[in-house]
């Protein structure tokens, strides 16, 4: 039997987070429920394009502060 994957460890929003190992931003907006809503990506202090959610690579250690926009009147 093949052992199980570690679990890579981010900062999300300032807090430890665990994810599986090869994740993406899109993976983790998916866990969190938020793909699809208007969000905005910081990923180790630079804004992440909205085109690049879908695919680009979380590493261990990464921080990623997730901003969720808020309408109102």
């Amino acid at each position: 039997m093949e052992p199980k994957a570690a679990e890579i460890e981010i900062l999300l929003n300032g807090e430890p987070y665990r994810l599986p190992p090869g994740a993406c931003v899109g993976d983790l907006l998916e866990t969190l429920e938020l793909a699809g809503r208007r969000v905005a990506i910081e990923l180790n202090e630079e804004v992440l394009p909205r085109s690049e959610h879908a695919s680009h690579p979380l590493q261990p250690g990464d921080r990623v502060e997730v901003v969720r926009a808020i309408g109102g009147g």
